[in-house]
């Protein structure tokens, strides 16, 4: 670099593109590489999103509205969860400290509550089926991003 923080000799040294992306190694100083990321006709915030499943992809628009939320949690999901997510012993899990749910992005999570977890899932601790839509097939995808944002307003 010189004084002013600009790149000398910089010269193509390689590109990449996947799915958008693209990768530009620009050129090197003194042995640091500079490297330039851009994305191709995304926002920002659409180069940064998680990668999610194919099958999450279907809920990865959805906006969830964490007050309605709260109502379609306190009818179903607090059954097992309980009224302030932290758990029923036996029945749910305690949903304000748990890496997993803390780990899946929003349309996973989503696409997770569609799906459920039967008690013969290795996965499944408590040994109680989580029904798919917490039992409720009325629930449309749109209460379910509801529920998540919810949810992420518990997670400590």
């Amino acid at each position: 670099m010189d004084s002013g923080g600009r790149w000398q000799n910089t010269k193509l040294q390689e590109a990449i593109s996947d799915e958008g992306i693209t990768l530009v190694i620009v050129g090197s100083c003194g042995g640091a590489l500079a490297v330039a990321v851009a994305a191709c006709g995304q926002s920002e915030a659409a180069a940064t999103k998680p990668d999610i499943s194919a099958g999450a992809e279907q809920y990865a628009s959805l906006a969830g509205d964490a007050t309605a939320g709260k109502t379609q949690f306190a009818s179903l999901c607090a059954t097992c969860h309980g009224p302030d997510g932290k758990g029923i012993p036996g029945l749910g899990k305690d949903l304000t400290t748990s890496e997993f749910a803390k780990a899946l992005p929003d349309a996973e999570f989503i696409l997770f509550i569609t799906q459920g977890r039967p008690a013969s899932d290795p996965a499944n601790t408590t040994g109680v089926d989580m029904p798919p839509r917490g039992g409720n097939p009325a629930l449309t995808d749109q209460d379910l991003a509801d529920i998540v944002a919810y949810v992420r307003t518990l997670q400590q």
